[in-house]
């Protein structure tokens, strides 16, 4: 296990210092992020948050996968890596849809 987590159903107005204050008390935290759309600057709904150690990561995710925060049930688990779209993201393959 990572001890890298994502954190997603966020509502738009929890800022990464929220996120971070929010999974101190399951221990301690190396570093969280919101993430932004790129083009309107908003909140995309999820985050990552890296714990000190992975019995922390455990902590964090039995402590607030589900629970409410800030009017939403968050999604806690151990972040992936992002898989390769191999197009880049555009669903188009030249002629029709």
């Amino acid at each position: 296990m990572s001890n890298k987590l994502y954190v997603g159903n966020l509502s738009f107005r929890v800022t990464s210092e929220d996120l971070h204050d929010h999974f101190a008390t399951a221990g301690a935290v190396e570093s969280a992020n919101v993430v932004f759309d790129r083009e309107t600057g908003r909140s995309r709904g999820f985050g990552f948050v890296e714990m000190a150690s992975e019995g922390e990561a455990n902590n964090a995710i039995a402590q607030f996968n589900g629970t409410e925060y800030d009017g939403r049930n968050l999604v806690v688990n151990e972040a992936r890596p992002r898989e390769d779209r191999g197009n880049g993201g555009n669903n188009r393959r030249g002629g029709r849809w």
